[in-house]
């Protein structure tokens, strides 16, 4: 057991009460093609949006840890919610919180942890995905010292109910990253593409879109490793996503074993099954565990997670998921295999963790980057 202080655990037992008794029988009502709006209003209400966000612009000034345990707790409920919380706790907005102007983050974060604005992240273009050296999105300065944003972006998700976006784009002298509102003059959504899992993401072009400077994120020389710093935190948010999807399909395969009877007794008696069980319980702990590791390694002045413990949370964490999940619905049989049941649409929701946030072979190559010039601590 976690050694938790009394506020985090005062956090577990209150988020558990506000899933079971208003989240879960929504659940699985979205299912990738609508936003939990109803649950994401509640937990602003109850100052649950934005908890690791300073306390000055409504967030609870709590830790990155503490979301792990959030998005664990409401994803075995309602992985929709999960993932909601995911976006607007551990992606952009964190962005913004760390390498925002004053001006950026009294404009946006009081209406992200108020629930009434989200910010996507817009890094991917049709030719420069993992590669951000390809990107083509540029922000450059005009005659009049005007900052204007020009390129395209795709695979954005979370578009449809977002205000604004943080950008990835290259100025003269590197990458840097912006922030972009949709209704400016000059932005055009192109296409709407579904996913697997039913969500949409969205392709969108700019045209001289303006970028006062106060909405400059990261620029210069040292801009690259600031934005990573910012994406280990991302890659931190996708690790403790894929463990409350993981403990959602667990905590159904369990369930079900323990009340599907064939040959006369529950099919939770055979060994089989119960060595499936042992095998998901040992893979889902151990990615747990990197995922704390991961988010206690955070904070601190450098305010970023450790890139090793980031990729090794991604990593394990993404290959659980499919696995967990997999295993849950092979318990569930023909059942589960059913379009409209819920380890169908998660099977189809764990797929997409082993890309998005970086891929598998891009966190296998951030480990053995790290590990032939350091290699592992000494100790934990």
């Amino acid at each position: 057991m976690l050694d938790l202080s009394e506020e985090q655990r005062l956090l577990v037992d209150e988020t558990q009460r506000l899933a079971e008794n208003e989240f879960a029988d929504r659940a699985f009502t979205w299912e990738g093609e609508g936003y939990p709006e109803e649950n994401i209003e509640l937990l602003a209400d109850r100052g649950f949006l934005g908890i690791n966000l300073p306390t000055e612009y409504g967030g609870g000034g709590m830790s990155e840890f503490d979301v792990a345990l959030q998005i664990e707790t409401i994803g075995r409920v309602c992985p929709d919610t999960a993932a909601a919380i995911y976006g607007q706790s551990m992606v952009a907005p964190r962005a913004i919180d760390m390498f925002g102007s004053e001006w950026a983050k009294e404009h946006y974060l009081p209406k992200v942890t108020s629930g009434e604005l989200s910010v996507a992240i817009g890094i991917s273009e049709p030719e420069a995905g993992s590669d951000s050296r390809n990107m083509t999105t540029t922000v450059e300065e005009a005659d009049d010292g005007e900052l204007y944003l020009n390129g395209e972006k795709t695979w954005v998700s979370n578009v449809p109910e977002s205000d604004a976006a943080v950008i990835w784009a290259k100025f003269p002298e590197g990458l840097g990253t912006v922030i972009m509102e949709f209704d400016q003059p000059g932005v055009e959504i192109h296409q709407h593409h579904t996913n697997m899992h039913g969500e949409t993401q969205t392709q969108f072009y700019m045209e001289d879109v303006h970028v006062p400077e106060e909405r400059v994120l990261v620029r210069g020389p040292e801009a690259l490793k600031q934005q990573l710093k910012a994406l280990n935190w991302e890659r931190c948010g996708s690790s403790m996503l894929a463990n409350s999807i993981s403990l959602n399909a667990f905590d159904k395969a369990i369930e079900y074993a323990q009340q599907r009877e064939q040959f006369d007794q529950p099919i939770g008696d055979f060994q089989g099954i119960r060595w499936k069980v042992a095998d998901m319980a040992k893979q889902i702990e151990g990615a747990r565990t990197l995922t704390y590791r991961a988010a206690l390694s955070g904070g601190g002045e450098d305010d970023a997670p450790d890139r090793l413990a980031a990729s090794l949370a991604k990593l394990s964490t993404s290959e659980t998921v499919e696995r967990v999940v997999s295993e849950a619905l092979q318990i569930h049989g023909a059942n589960g295999y059913q379009q409209g049941h819920p380890l169908e649409y998660l099977y189809r929701l764990a797929r997409g963790r082993r890309i998005a946030a970086g891929t598998d072979e891009i966190m296998k190559n951030n480990i053995a980057d790290v590990v032939f010039e350091e290699g592992l601590p000494r100790t934990l």
